[in-house]
C-alpha cells in the first residue's frame, strides 16, 4: 500500500500513534489526556508537527543525529539509486558502498584500519566487548577479560552495554548484568572528587588505581566517551587524555573510544578523540554517520587488533564469529558517503567550530545574567549548561524545574534537550546539539529562547 496522507487533517495519524505506537523514553499515561507529538516534515533545522506548528531543532532529531540537517535530497537520491541496484547482502561478502565508505572513513582516521558494520551504536559497542573477550580467551589465556567504563558515560541499551552504563537510572531494573565490567570515576571538575591543582591528571590516575585494585592482568579494555553526552555534556580537564593514554599503554589495555555522539563532525573535527591527540585501538560510531537518513554503525579497529583474529586460520574458532543482519544493508554506507561529501564541500567542520564558539559565548553571557546557571561546558556544536539551585554550594536544580525550561523553549518553537533519567539527582544539564549547518541567527534564537525560559521559570 502507499502512504496517502491528507496533510490538512492528520487527526487519524495522531489517533493511530496514540493507540499503537510505544514511544521511546516516554511515560504513556500522559497520552490518555493529551495528544502525542507527531512530526510530519523537516527542512534544514526546522520541523513541523501534525498541528502545523513550526520548531527550530537544537538537538538534531532529539538525540544528536541529524548532523547535516533535514531534507537532503542528494542523500535520499543516493539511497534510492543504490536500493534499486543492490539493497542488501550479508556482511560475509562485500558491497560497493561498503568498501568505498570504509576506505573514505579510514582516510579520516590515521592509525585505524578496519571497519565492521552493524546498525546501532549499542551494537557497535557490543562488538568491541565481544572482540575484547575473544582476544582474552585466545591471546591471554582467559585473563584480561574485564572492561572498564566511566561513571556518567553511556554506551548503549543492550544488556551488555548497559553493564557499562555509568548512568544508574538507565541501568536500573534491567539487571542482573554480566560480570567483568568495572566502573572508574568520572572526570567532571565542576563536581570535583579531589581537591588538587592538576585535576585532569588526578582523574586519570583514579583509573590506574582501579586497574591496580582489579589486577592489570585481568583488565583488557577501557571504554570512554571523548566528551560525555547524556551524563551531562562533560568535556575532559586538561591533561586527562594524555595520562589515560599513558596508563593504557603501561598496562597493555585496549582503548575503546565511543564516538556514537561525537563522531562525524559534532565537535568540529571528524571525531571527538582527534581534539585530544588520542590514539585508540577501537572507535565506534553511529548517529551522525549518515545523519539519520539510514541506519548504520561502525566498529573501527587498528590493524594490530585485526591481526589477532587472523593468526590461526587452521582453527575454526579463531576468527570473529559474529554477524549483524542489517550491517549488510547498502543504504547505510551509501548515505554515509553522501553525508561525508556534504560535510566536506559545505565546510561544516569549520562552521561547527565557529558556531560552537558562538553558542559557548552566548551561554556564558546567560550565566552572568542567570544565577541558576552554574557551569557551561562544550566542544563544537555539543554544549551544555548545568542548572543549580545554589551557585555557591552547586546544589543541582530540581529536575522538574529543568524540564520546565525545556517545555518553555518548546512553547517558543525551539527544541532543546536536558539530561533525562540518567543519574538520580543530577538530571540538571540543558543540552544543545544543533545541526552542523546552524547559522548565527539560529544560535541566537536558541539561546534567546533559553534566556526567556530561565526568566519565566525562575523569575
Amino acid at each position: 500500500m502507499t502512504l496517502d496522507l491528507n496533510l490538512n487533517d492528520l487527526t487519524h495519524v495522531v489517533a493511530a500513534d496514540r493507540e499503537h505506537v510505544w514511544h521511546h523514553l516516554s511515560q504513556h499515561k500522559q497520552y490518555e489526556t493529551t495528544d502525542p507529538r507527531v512530526f510530519v516534515e523537516g527542512k534544514g533545522m526546522k520541523l513541523w508537527d501534525a498541528t502545523g506548528k513550526e520548531f527550530l531543532d537544537a538537538v538534531s532529531g532529539g538525540v544528536w543525529t541529524v548532523n547535516v540537517g533535514y531534507g537532503r535530497e542528494s542523500i535520499a537520491n543516493a539511497v534510492r539509486d543504490q536500493l534499486l541496484k543492490l539493497n542488501y547482502y550479508a556482511g560475509a561478502a562485500g558491497t560497493v558502498p561498503g568498501a568505498v565508505f570504509a576506505q573514505r572513513l579510514i582516510e579520516k582516521m590515521p592509525g585505524m584500519s578496519r571497519v565492521y558494520y552493524s546498525n546501532s551504536g549499542s551494537e557497535a559497542n557490543e562488538k568491541v566487548y565481544k572482540m575484547v573477550r575473544q582476544i582474552a580467551a585466545r591471546h591471554h589465556g582467559g585473563r584480561k577479560w574485564k572492561i572498564l567504563y566511566r561513571d556518567r558515560d553511556y554506551h548503549g541499551t543492550t544488556l551488555g552495554t548497559l553493564a557499562t552504563s555509568g548512568q544508574g537510572q538507565r541501568a536500573a531494573q534491567y539487571g542482573p548484568y554480566p560480570d567483568g565490567f568495572v566502573m572508574v570515576p568520572h572526570c567532571l571538575e565542576y563536581r570535583a572528587q579531589w581537591d588538587v591543582e592538576n585535576y585532569g591528571q588526578r582523574a586519570a590516575d583514579a583509573i590506574e588505581e582501579v586497574i591496580l585494585r582489579e589486577g592489570p592482568d585481568t583488565v583488557g579494555a577501557l571504554v570512554l566517551e571523548p566528551v560525555t553526552a547524556g551524563g551531562g555534556v562533560i568535556t575532559p580537564p586538561e591533561g586527562y587524555w594524555q595520562r589515560v593514554q599513558e596508563i593504557c599503554r603501561k598496562y597493555d589495555i585496549l582503548l575503546h573510544i565511543d564516538e556514537v555522539v561525537c563522531g562525524l563532525g559534532r565537535t568540529g573535527t571528524w571525531f571527538g578523540y582527534q581534539q585530544y591527540g588520542i590514539e585508540p585501538d577501537f572507535v565506534t560510531m553511529a548517529k551522525g554517520v549518515a545523519s539519520g537518513y539510514a541506519a548504520i554503525s561502525c566498529t573501527v579497529a587498528t590493524e594490530r587488533v585485526f591481526e589477532m583474529f587472523k593468526d590461526a586460520p587452521e582453527d575454526g574458532m579463531s576468527y570473529f564469529r559474529d554477524i549483524s543482519t542489517f550491517g549488510g544493508c547498502t543504504a547505510g554506507p551509501v548515505a554515509a558517503l553522501e553525508n561525508m561529501r556534504i560535510i566536506e564541500e559545505e565546510g561544516l567542520l569549520e562552521n561547527c567550530t565557529l558556531m560552537g564558539d558562538r553558542v559557548m559565548a552566548n551561554l556564558n553571557a546567560l550565566m552572568e545574567k542567570h544565577e541558576v546557571i552554574g557551569d557551561v561546558r562544550g566542544k563544537g556544536l555539543f554544549c551544555g549548561a548545568e542548572l543549580v539551585a545554589d551557585r555557591k554550594t552547586r546544589e543541582p536544580m530540581d529536575e522538574k524545574k529543568v524540564q520546565a525550561v525545556v517545555a518553555d523553549c518548546l512553547s517558543q518553537g525551539v527544541i532543546i534537550g536536558a539530561t533525562n533519567r540518567s543519574i538520580e539527582g543530577l538530571n540538571n544539564t540543558l543540552c544543545l546539539s544543533p545541526a552542523l549547518i546552524a547559522t548565527a541567527d539560529d544560535i541566537d534564537r536558541i539561546t534567546d529562547a533559553i534566556d526567556g525560559a530561565l526568566s519565566r521559570v525562575f523569575g
